[in-house]
């Protein structure tokens, strides 16, 4: 050995010395992601970690912002990104490399850039959203209607939790008495088991999808903790293209997420969800009254007029009767001198050949035959036209103009 041994804290003291004697080693910037963030006796202690693109840890360090710089570089983020200082960010911070003879090595946060955090976080949604858009769905479950009274709904929240509470509660104390048929299918809202178990729920959802009107994925509470875990493709791309519309009311009205996006409908918090829902059924209650009071309206008003209507019709019958019956006597009139004068003109008619065939007659009578000299006989009182049915010894009876001569037929000559 060539140097005398020294003790393990002359050693780590050493360390600590050579770590303040390095320039670089304070205030620097550094990139890195927050993990198992907590908060003990006024300070904030956390691991510093960086991953690679296979999600192992390549680094890792300790962590710590002193109580007296907590509650500034906390606000000053929150302020700027909405969340608190939690596990999962990627942050870029300004840290000072410390050694500590029992604690070890650490790094002491003096200072937060939230912007980075904000670009990181947007560059993420902002990827998705391009995907989803490229893909053509982005606007899916915006485009599919909501029923004009959702009532059986789907609910995807974490049981227990104060958000699905204030969310049940709203609904089943509306003060219009509305009734609505909720059922819970469970899913871990926060951490990095959000997707997988969002996504399940609404598979089992997907199963019975005919029972329900819509879906609601609720996310409540006092923490905007782990509000990047809803900023997940897979997850985001089951929303947007779930046969129902999907209504989503994570965190707070200053957070936003991918889901935010895509959903159907966006409401800022659980409580704001089963308001929409209450204000939706109130919408169409109120147009089913107004219509049904028109339908009342509009038939009392017609049985009105039809009623004013038959009443005009049936004082206006007398007159009509008498209109009618004045014009069909005028034309019975019409028609009796017709008939009169049709049975005068064939009267005539009829008269005047009944005249000619008495005429004719007269012209053709036995007598006026008998006075042109001519004569009649018969035989056994039958006129007699052919001298073949006359034989010798045959009396006959000859009439003339001023009597009659009867004879025996001696002989007979035919011509």
């Amino acid at each position: 050995m060539n140097s005398t041994p020294r003790t393990l804290l002359q050693f780590t003291t050493a360390i600590g010395n050579a770590i303040r004697r390095t320039p670089e080693l304070y205030s620097a910037w550094v990139i890195a992601e927050l993990s198992d963030v907590r908060i003990s006796g006024g300070h904030c202690y956390m691991e510093l970690v960086e991953k690679n693109e296979e999600g192992s840890t390549v680094a890792k360090i300790r962590g710590m912002i002193w109580s007296s710089l907590l509650h500034r570089l906390r606000s000053k983020f929150c302020n700027a990104t909405g969340k608190d200082i939690s596990t999962g960010l990627k942050v870029m911070i300004q840290v000072t490399a410390t050694h500590h003879p029992v604690y070890g090595l650490s790094l002491t946060i003096n200072d937060i850039d939230p912007s980075y955090t904000m670009g990181d976080l947007e560059r993420l949604r902002r990827e998705i959203l391009e995907r989803l858009q490229r893909e053509g769905v982005i606007d899916r479950n915006k485009r599919i209607p909501l029923p004009l009274n959702p009532q059986r709904i789907a609910v995807v929240s974490a049981a227990g939790a104060a958000g699905y509470g204030d969310f049940s509660n709203q609904l089943e104390s509306n003060s219009q008495g509305f009734v609505f048929y909720p059922h819970l299918f469970p899913a871990i809202m926060q951490g990095e088991k959000t997707p997988p178990t969002v996504l399940a729920a609404l598979d089992n959802i997907e199963m019975t999808v005919d029972l329900w009107d819509c879906v609601v994925i609720i996310r409540g509470g006092g923490s905007t903790t782990d509000m990047n875990a809803f900023d997940n493709y897979e997850l985001a791309h089951r929303v947007a293209t779930f046969p129902l519309p999907v209504i989503v009311g994570i965190g707070h009205e200053r957070d936003r997420c991918v889901l935010d996006e895509i959903a159907h409908t966006r409401c800022k918090t659980p409580t704001a969800v089963a308001g929409f829902l209450i204000d939706s059924l109130s919408e169409a209650w109120i147009r089913a009254d107004r219509l049904t009071r028109a339908i009342a309206q509009y038939a009392t008003e017609n049985i009105k007029g039809e009623t004013h209507r038959l009443t005009q019709t049936g004082s206006a019958i007398p007159v009509i009767a008498a209109n009618i019956l004045e014009r069909n006597s005028v034309n019975l009139n019409f028609i009796s001198e017709k008939l009169q004068s049709e049975l005068t003109r064939l009267l005539d008619k009829e008269r005047d050949r009944l005249e000619n065939l008495e005429k004719l007659t007269n012209v053709l009578s036995p007598a006026n035959t008998l006075k042109r000299g001519f004569s009649i006989t018969r035989l056994n009182g039958h006129a007699i036209t052919d001298i073949s049915g006359l034989k010798e010894g045959d009396k006959i009876e000859t009439t003339l103009l001023n009597g009659t001569v009867q004879s025996v037929i001696s002989n007979k000559k035919c011509n």
